[in-house]
C-alpha cells in the first residue's frame, strides 16, 4: 500500500487486492519493546514445542477478499454494499490503512478520515476535547484548523456538558455522536464510513446523512457503506457490488442497488401460504398468496420511484352470498402508514361473491411514494367480521436517484415526507425588472 503521486488524477487505485485468513490463527500485530524482549525469551521453548507438537495440523485458509480492483476519482461518492461476510469491511479496513493487503496493491492520495466502528481510533481515558485534537494531529491538521472547527463538531455530536469527561464514560451514542463529527468536520480528503447509520437515533441518523451529502458536495471522496439501500442510492453516484469477496458489479447506484435488492438480498416481494390464512372463527374466506408485481408483472421488491407496482392478494372463497372488502394498507420504515386502500372495482362493489379463487390487483401508481422501504399488509372483510388480516406480509424498497425525472428534480439532500408526487408546475418570465437595463455584455 502506497500514497502516490503518479495516480493520474485518482484518488484511490486498488490492483488485485486479496485478504487472506488463517482459520483458528491469530493475526501479526505490531510488537511493543516489552513484546520483543518476552518473545525472545520465550523462544525455545516455542521451538521445543513446535519439534514436539503433532504433524499435519495445519490451519484452515479463507479469503476474505480476491483480486479485488477499482478506481475512485477526487470528490466521487462510492457505495459499497453486499450481504454480510462479503469483505466489506475487511476492504474498507485496508483502505484505511489498518490491515495489510495479503496480495496486490493500493494506493491513496489524500489525508484518509475513516469511521468504521464506534470510537474508532479514540482513546477512552482521553476527555472529548483531548481525543478531537489527538485525531485531529493524527489526520496532519494545525491545531489552529482544529480550533475553528471545535465548536461546530462539539455542537453537531451533542455533547458540549461532556466534552471534558473521558470517552469511556461515554454512552455508545454519545460515543458514536463525537466519533461520526469528529471524522467528517476535520476536512479529509477521504472520508470512510461503514454503517454509521445502524447506530443512534433517528433523528442523529439523518444529521449524519445530510453532513454526508454536504461532505460529497464539497468535492471530497466519501466511500460508503451501508444495508441503507435508500441512503446509498441517494448518497452515491456509483456503487460496487462485493460477493464472496469478489467485485460482482461496479456502475450508476440505481443498476446496481436494484440488482442488489432483486438478487433476494433485502426484502422480499411474494409470500405464499400452504393453507389459507384466516382470523379465528372466520369461515368465508382465506388468504393464499401475496405478490409484488413490476409493470411487465414479474415479482419484485425494489421500485424506481417513477415506476407503479401491483399488489396482488389471491384468496379462496369457501362460503358464498356474502358481500366481501379485500384491501391493504402501507407503512414505511418508521412505522407511520402511508395509506389504506379498499377494493374499488365496480364489478364486485355490494356484490355477493360465489365460493372460489379471487385475484384482487392494487396497482400504486409511479411517483406517489417516497424512497425508502415500504411494508406491506392485507386484509378482507366482510359486513360481519375480518376474514384475514395479514401484517407485514411483504415488503419493497422504493429507490430514487439523481438521473431521473421524478420529483426529486436537481435536489441531492433528503427529501422528508411519506409520499413524493410529482406535481405540474409551471414558471413564466415576466419581463425585465423595473428601472434596470441591461448592456450586450451582460452588466448592468
Amino acid at each position: 500500500m502506497s500514497s502516490s503521486d503518479s495516480m493520474g488524477g485518482l484518488a484511490i487505485r486498488a490492483r488485485g487486492v486479496g485478504k487472506e485468513f488463517r482459520i483458528g490463527g491469530h493475526e501479526a500485530r505490531y510488537k511493543t519493546m516489552r513484546d520483543t524482549i518476552a518473545s525472545a525469551a520465550k523462544a525455545p521453548f516455542r521451538f521445543f514445542r513446535r519439534r514436539k507438537g503433532a504433524p499435519g495440523r495445519g490451519l484452515e485458509k479463507f479469503w476474505a477478499l480476491r483480486n479485488v480492483s477499482f478506481e475512485v476519482r477526487p470528490g466521487e461518492v462510492l457505495g459499497i454494499i453486499g450481504r454480510n461476510g462479503a469483505g466489506k469491511s475487511t476492504l474498507l479496513k485496508i483502505l484505511s490503512r489498518i490491515t495489510e493487503p495479503t496480495e496486490g496493491r493500493v494506493e491513496i492520495r489524500g489525508r484518509v478520515s475513516s469511521l468504521l466502528e464506534v470510537g474508532t481510533g479514540f482513546h477512552g481515558e482521553l476527555t472529548g476535547r483531548e481525543n478531537l485534537y489527538l485525531n485531529g494531529a493524527i489526520l496532519g491538521m494545525h491545531k489552529a484548523e482544529i480550533d475553528r472547527k471545535f465548536d461546530e463538531i462539539v455542537a453537531f455530536a451533542e455533547v458540549e456538558r461532556f466534552v471534558d469527561m473521558p470517552v469511556k464514560h461515554y454512552s455508545s451514542g454519545m460515543y458514536l455522536r463525537l466519533a461520526f463529527a469528529v471524522a467528517a468536520h476535520l476536512e479529509p480528503e477521504i472520508l470512510i464510513v461503514d454503517e454509521v447509520l445502524a447506530v443512534g437515533d433517528v433523528n442523529f441518523q439523518k444529521k449524519c446523512l445530510n453532513k454526508m451529502e454536504d461532505v460529497g458536495q464539497g468535492g471530497r471522496t466519501v466511500l460508503f457503506v451501508s444495508h441503507n439501500m435508500p441512503a446509498v442510492a441517494r448518497l452515491c453516484q456509483r456503487v460496487i457490488l462485493l460477493d464472496r469477496g469478489s467485485v460482482s458489479q461496479d456502475g450508476p447506484a440505481a443498476q446496481v442497488v436494484s440488482a442488489y435488492l432483486t438478487q433476494g438480498l433485502g426484502t422480499t416481494g411474494s409470500r405464499e401460504f400452504e393453507k389459507p390464512s384466516r382470523t379465528r372463527h372466520a369461515e368465508v374466506a382465506g388468504l393464499c398468496a401475496v405478490r409484488l408485481r413490476d409493470e411487465q408483472g414479474k415479482i419484485t421488491d425494489v421500485l424506481d420511484i417513477r415506476r407503479p407496482i401491483d399488489v396482488e392478494m389471491e384468496y379462496e372463497v369457501w362460503k358464498p352470498g356474502y358481500v366481501l372488502t379485500p384491501y391493504f394498507l402501507l407503512d414505511n420504515e418508521d412505522g407511520v402508514t402511508v395509506f389504506r386502500s379498499y377494493e374499488s372495482d365496480p364489478e364486485w362493489r355490494r356484490v355477493p361473491r360465489p365460493a372460489g379463487r379471487y385475484v384482487s390487483t392494487g396497482r400504486i401508481p409511479g411517483n406517489l411514494l417516497s424512497e425508502g422501504t415500504m411494508i406491506v399488509s392485507v386484509g378482507l372483510f366482510n359486513e360481519h367480521m375480518r376474514q384475514f388480516f395479514e401484517e407485514d406480509v411483504v415488503a419493497f424498497q422504493v429507490v430514487d436517484t439523481m438521473d431521473g425525472d421524478s420529483a426529486r428534480g436537481d435536489v441531492g439532500w433528503n427529501i422528508e415526507g411519506v409520499v413524493r408526487p410529482l406535481l405540474r408546475w409551471k414558471t413564466e418570465r415576466r419581463g425585465e425588472l423595473l428601472g434596470v437595463t441591461r448592456s450586450a455584455g451582460g452588466q448592468s
